[in-house]
């Protein structure tokens, strides 16, 4: 019986599990590989024989932001004023506070930023 030869892999289930848990975390490649206890070459090694895990790993590395998108939401009934600071920033057409636009004044390009205050005045801010 011939005997194995090269070097054990160190990309063992629990290594790939300890990577994966890091990407749910949100971590870099480089921290996640600091978690595993691997050289960041071995991580990119594993991922040129193994494509798959690439997508993977790009797909947990969302995980925190599906995470905290679904904590904003499920408190807008707790906080109303949460859900319009989510409308301002996410539909900004229609709920934003501030609206900007450029204008050429002597031949130079200039943006203006109006702003609604509660108090329902408008004031310019030139940039």
């Amino acid at each position: 019986m011939a005997k194995a030869v090269g070097r054990k892999t160190i990309m063992t289930p629990e290594t790939i599990e300890k990577l994966e848990e890091a990407f749910l975390l949100g971590c870099s490649d480089r921290e996640a590989c600091l978690m595993a206890d691997i050289a960041p070459a071995t991580l990119y090694k594993y991922q040129e024989k193994n494509p798959e895990f690439t997508e993977r790993k790009e797909q947990l590395k969302q995980s925190p932001f599906i995470k905290a998108r679904q904590a904003v939401i499920s408190s807008f009934r707790r906080d109303p004023n949460l859900a319009l600071k989510y409308l301002e920033r996410k539909k900004k057409d229609e709920f934003s506070l501030r609206t900007e636009t450029d204008v050429t004044s002597g031949g130079e390009k200039v943006n203006i930023a109006l702003v609604k205050f509660e108090d329902g005045n408008d004031r310019n801010k030139t940039s």
